[in-house]
């Protein structure tokens, strides 16, 4: 299969770090999304709606939307139960992730380390860390709990989380307080296959 993304974007590591888990291999495509490369017209034929990441499996069908690709991944392995239950659990965790933690851990991510933190933008990232901080904290609290975000064992959730959740410092989050987020961030680069996030 082809992989279409940036090597500095959590949203598309999550899929190198699924893959390297589950031993998948692939062929990877440096997208620049800075210089307009995911708008261009060769990439906007493979996937109109000009995101990253994006994969095109070995018979051409596409998909994009990074949580609905590592589910995919996992179709079948033990990241990837059978029980109802558990996989409602899982994707509530990869629905929060899109919609209360990538919002303000990824956004202030990108406003430092994509655009350098402009005057411009200031007032935005310093908004974004309380929020940010309470998502972290929620995370926190379940970790200390428990030593996985959707049960017993790694599950794709886990994946989800662990991709903007490990480079929060780049947004200006320190995460040192947040006992049960370390034991887990150490947790999962002990799983065999584990890939870091590359600089790009």
């Amino acid at each position: 299969m082809d992989i279409y993304g940036d090597k500095r974007s959590g949203n598309c590591y999550k899929l190198q770090l699924a893959a390297g888990l589950l031993g998948i291999e692939y062929d990877w495509h440096d997208v620049d999304i800075l210089k307009g490369e995911s708008r261009s017209a060769d990439f906007l034929a493979l996937n109109p709606a000009g995101e990253i990441p994006l994969v095109v499996l070995d018979d051409g069908r596409r998909l994009s939307e990074s949580n609905a690709i590592i589910n995919y991944f996992a179709e079948g392995t033990p990241l990837a139960p059978i029980d109802a239950y558990h996989r409602a659990t899982i994707q509530q965790w990869q629905f929060w992730e899109q919609y209360n933690h990538e919002p303000r851990i990824a956004v202030a991510r990108f406003i430092k380390l994509y655009q350098g933190l402009p005057e411009a933008r200031r007032a935005e990232f310093d908004a974004l860390q309380k929020p940010g901080h309470r998502a972290l904290n929620l995370m926190d609290q379940r970790l200390l709990n428990q030593p996985w975000l959707a049960g017993d064992q790694l599950s794709m959730a886990d994946i989800s989380l662990y991709a903007y959740t490990h480079v929060a410092g780049d947004g200006g989050f320190d995460l040192s307080p947040y006992a049960g987020i370390n034991a887990w961030l150490a947790r999962i680069t002990e799983q065999p296959g584990y890939v870091a996030l590359e600089a790009g």
